[in-house]
């Protein structure tokens, strides 16, 4: 075990591994931002009355869901950077090419993840009564008042377990970011693996810890918060 700390504390003094977890922390909290807006937009869309706006919105989950994450985060920096020109970031930055990574990861990551939280609220939408949508109705709200007052609020509250789930997952799969060149903590492991493979059981040990000490908390507040906020009917 002595040698295993003695790993670790090298391991820490060459290279800068709370950055890289920071990075992956940023990552995600950024991308779950996106895939909740944009997942929001997904679910009403699933859930309207328009035939329309539902084959579109079931276009959008079943197509992403079943496109690897590799592909669309490749497909943000090849597609849309180097083949379209799209940059969000300033040019003129020093820090231009990181900053535009990462922020084309955390578009890629949105776009994917926005499936999984469409379909997690929809869920949700299914836990509130039907009487509820049809009183709403009954004194004159639109679909779209019905949904922003009375049946989003409770389908959120309904859908907190599956919502979280889909964010242990986007925690997870901030690695692939690594593919285009986002230095998070799966890109420093791969450098670690490379150039310290003598170590490579206290380098695997670290960033499994490491991801650990960040999902194991995030499941405990979940679960709590699922029983705290859940609708008792």
């Amino acid at each position: 075990m002595g040698d295993y700390w003695a790993d670790f504390s090298e391991l820490f003094s060459q290279y800068n591994v709370i950055a890289a977890f920071l990075t992956t922390l940023e990552l995600s909290g950024l991308a779950a931002v996106g895939s909740l807006v944009i997942g929001t937009v997904i679910a009403v869309m699933r859930v309207s009355p328009v035939p329309s706006m539902r084959a579109a919105g079931a276009f959008y989950v079943n197509t992403i869901r079943n496109t690897p994450l590799t592909l669309i985060i490749v497909f943000c920096s090849l597609g849309l950077f180097y083949t379209m020109g799209l940059s969000l970031a300033d040019r003129e930055s020093p820090t231009f090419l990181d900053d535009n990574n990462l922020r084309l990861a955390v578009l890629g990551l949105s776009v994917y993840h926005a499936a999984f939280v469409a379909e997690a609220l929809r869920s949700g939408v299914n836990t509130v009564p039907t009487g509820q949508a049809e009183a709403a109705r009954s004194i004159g709200l639109g679909f779209g008042q019905a949904m922003r007052i009375v049946i989003l609020p409770q389908a959120f509250r309904g859908a907190i377990a599956p919502l979280g789930n889909a964010l242990i997952a986007l925690i997870k799969n901030t690695t692939v970011a690594s593919a285009i060149g986002v230095a998070e903590a799966s890109a420093l492991m791969k450098t670690m693996i490379e150039f310290r493979p003598d170590v490579i059981f206290a380098v695997f040990l670290l960033f499994a810890l490491g991801f650990v000490i960040i999902v194991l908390p995030t499941g405990v507040l979940i679960t709590w918060a699922s029983r705290r906020l859940a609708v008792q009917r």
